[in-house]
């Protein structure tokens, strides 16, 4: 009854596939680590980065350090049409990234 309900994101193959991370943290927590590759754009900033963002045509996989503001900004992104995904903690999207 909830197969498939659960469905995993291939985060491998959405990022060979031309996927942007986007590390939503603030340019501090950035500055500390993060995932090489990365773009920093802030939560607050994200409303008014929408339209390059969606420019892009392409994927986008959001990344902060829990999941809650990249949650947040994937549900900003897709809000406006932009095919997006909540990475959660960028330390736990590091495997996926070659």
């Amino acid at each position: 009854m909830f197969k498939g309900l659960f469905k995993k994101t291939d985060y491998k193959k959405l990022l060979s596939d031309g996927a942007i991370i986007i590390d939503v943290r603030s340019p501090g927590e950035y500055s500390q680590g993060a995932i090489p590759g990365s773009e920093n754009i802030p939560l607050g900033s994200i409303p008014s980065k929408t339209k390059q963002i969606k420019s892009l045509k392409t994927p986008i996989i959001c990344v902060c350090a829990s999941g809650m503001r990249s949650g947040t900004a994937k549900a900003q992104l897709k809000a406006v049409g932009v095919e997006a995904y909540n990475g959660g903690a960028w330390t736990k999207m590091i495997p996926y990234v070659d």
